[in-house]
């Protein structure tokens, strides 16, 4: 089983995003890069626009100019939260289709790594044992 519907990639997903701003160690780092990531998700049809340097988790409409865009299916979008997705390999299957500014979207990778046992625990914290990837 997979997101029963948007508002489910946007709370994990998206979720993910407003927990490292609040983290001391990674908030920072994420708000020097400037950069605004918008994720388009495919089933179910999602989009999440973290604007870095602000901080703000939203779903676009706010109207910041995009930096990079990433797009695939919320199934890979949650694999990557746990750990399970390299993000160059996933890139170069097309997995994962980058566009915009790839170069800044490489340089926040490496901290999201943290974030992986947090995305998992949430999961599990709320009885979405399905949606962890073995």
């Amino acid at each position: 089983m997979g997101f029963r519907d948007s508002s489910e990639v946007t709370k994990y997903i998206g979720g993910i995003f407003a927990a490292a701003f609040e983290d001391e160690e990674i908030a920072p780092k994420l708000k020097a890069t400037g950069i605004v990531l918008e994720f388009r998700f495919s089933e179910p049809d999602t989009v999440i626009v973290i604007d870095m340097a602000t901080g703000e988790v939203g779903d676009g409409s706010e109207g910041s100019p995009v930096s990079a865009t990433m797009l695939m299916t919320a199934e890979v979008g949650n694999a990557y939260w746990q750990g399970k997705v390299n993000l160059p390999l996933a890139m170069a299957k097309s997995k994962i289709k980058v566009e915009g500014n790839v170069a800044s979207l490489l340089k926040i990778a490496p901290l999201s790594k943290k974030l992986f046992p947090l995305y998992t625990d949430r999961l599990k914290g709320d009885g979405r044992e399905d949606l962890v990837v073995a």
